[in-house]
């Protein structure tokens, strides 16, 4: 999903080119409006689609904007595959934080994890589906080190995700520290330090 309409390709089906729809007005409203100006019948005008096409996909205003930054999330912060760990890691460090510090982007997700402490339902829907889906899109890259031999032994590897996204979400929620440069390097200090073997390592 760009920042603007996404245009159906050719062979896609008419619902997922709504649905694209949809979730690019979500997003765009919520930058221009706030997450408390974000409506569902403001979704549907900008989107052309109907009230209830909306809510039959979706049960809240909440849960249209999600779904918009989990699947912005995935077109923006690809897995790499570069043969080296901290290589894998700095490139994946580098799209996520680069997303992250788009301001639209930080403050739906400020409200998102807001609305996810005030809503019990929409919380776990938060955690499953943009929140595990982060980590186990780390995953990947990690158990790929793991199974060529490059992972460092320490931290252990369960612990990867929960050292980089919760750096991540600290900056964005409680410090507001810039996502920049300095932490890639800092997380990638803890989890990949470089040495003498490390190739084309940033």
């Amino acid at each position: 999903m760009s920042d603007q309409p996404v245009p159906a390709r050719p062979g896609r089906h008419r619902s997922e080119a709504s649905r694209m729809a949809i979730l690019t007005a979500a997003y765009e409203l919520t930058a221009e409006l706030g997450y408390a100006g974000l409506t569902i019948e403001g979704i549907a005008a900008r989107s052309g689609a109907g009230k209830q096409t909306i809510y039959r996909w979706w049960p809240s205003k909440a849960d249209v904007l999600l779904d918009a930054l989990a699947t912005k999330a995935d077109l923006y912060v690809p897995i790499p595959d570069t043969g080296v760990y901290r290589q894998d890691l700095h490139d994946f460090l580098e799209a996520s934080l680069a997303l992250g510090r788009r301001q639209p982007v930080i403050d739906a997700l400020r409200a998102l994890m807001a609305q996810a402490q005030l809503d019990e339902d929409f919380g776990r829907r938060f955690r499953e589906k943009f929140l595990q889906r982060r980590r186990d899109a780390l995953a990947v890259l990690v158990e790929r080190a793991r199974d060529r031999g490059d992972l460092p032994p320490s931290p252990p590897a369960k612990a990867i995700p929960e050292i980089v996204f919760g750096m991540t979400w600290y900056r964005l929620l409680a410090t507001r520290e810039p996502l920049d440069s300095h932490l890639i390097d800092t997380l990638l200090g803890l989890l990949a330090p470089a040495g003498p073997d490390t190739r084309s390592t940033p």
